[in-house]
């Protein structure tokens, strides 16, 4: 049997119509996202089946995605016996990997992340706050003009290491803007600012730190039925304390993707995604030479089940 690692997305994996399929077709789907409705209070049928704008909105994008990737991976253990080797995410994907860990239940991880996504919100309100994708240069030319605009009083931070030649930026817009022509001047293919009002991983979500913690203490437990690979140090851990430290300091880092499926592609065969799309698929197309299978829907729930019985 091969040895598989599960991974998980995060934002930016969202879609009006995500897990549809497995709504209309699952019994596990209408139980799970009739409790996460009545749990949060939120209509999670009208947020992710009918057209709104709550979907792009940080507090209510982050349980939807952990909403649709759980129910993904709760219909695939139903289906598979397969075990994973290890789990990750990408940035909020690292809840839904607790998740299937054992570590959190799913309905206290969709208050967790709904909480998160308030703190995140709260913490760039009114700062002008931005992100940027940039495509074309190597991790440590970024680093180095990184850090020499911070020197100058600019608020500029590496936040997503995403593949070789794709990185994302956060700081404040403003800051981000005024350097596309430095970054291009570089070598940068592409410098693009992104449509978001929220600067993930890096400083200026300090106080979503504290204000997280006491709920990653509430809703953890200690019972880790795999490992999960940390977004931070692209290492294992396995217990509630290390989650702990981990998740608070994820909000304030760089996520370290490439690394963390470079660091354990040998220990596995294949990688499986689970929740909307192929965001990881198509990073991991440019990390590893392994295979990426995706559960998203029940068409490629029932290939990937059939590629793993090969």
């Amino acid at each position: 049997m091969k040895k598989v690692a599960f991974i998980f997305p995060g934002q930016g994996s969202q879609k009006i119509g995500m897990g549809k399929d497995f709504f209309e077709n699952s019994d596990i789907a209408k139980d799970m996202i009739s409790k996460a409705s009545e749990r949060l209070g939120i209509n999670f049928e009208k947020l992710l089946f009918e057209e709104n704008d709550k979907i792009g909105q940080t507090e209510y994008t982050q349980p939807a995605i952990l909403l649709v990737s759980s129910i993904a991976n709760a219909i695939f253990k139903e289906t598979s016996n397969i075990k994973p080797e290890f789990v990750l995410g990408h940035s909020l994907g690292e809840f839904s990997a607790l998740v299937s860990a054992g570590a959190i239940d799913y309905l206290d991880a969709l208050e967790l992340v709904h909480k998160r996504g308030k703190f995140m919100n709260d913490a760039c309100a009114g700062s002008g706050a931005g992100m940027m994708a940039l495509v074309g240069l190597d991790d440590e030319k970024v680093e180095t003009l990184c850090k020499e605009q911070r020197e100058k009083g600019l608020k500029v931070w590496p936040a997503n290491y995403n593949m070789d030649g794709q990185l994302v930026l956060a700081g404040l817009k403003a800051d981000l803007e005024s350097l596309i022509d430095t970054f291009k001047e570089a070598g940068a293919k592409r410098a693009i600012v992104l449509d978001m009002s929220v600067a993930s991983h890096c400083e200026l979500l300090q106080s979503a730190v504290e204000n997280l913690r006491p709920y990653l203490e509430e809703f953890l437990i200690d019972s880790f039925e795999v490992d999960v690979i940390s977004n931070v140090t692209a290492k294992a851990y396995n217990t509630k304390e290390e989650a702990i430290d981990l998740l608070s300091e994820q909000l304030i880092n760089p996520v370290k993707y490439k690394h963390s499926i470079a660091s354990k592609d040998e220990d596995v065969d294949a990688f499986i995604e689970f929740g909307n799309g192929i965001v990881l698929k198509g990073l991991n197309r440019k990390i590893t030479k392994k295979p990426t299978l995706n559960v998203s829907d029940m068409t490629s729930l029932k290939k990937t089940i059939e590629a793993l019985n090969e």
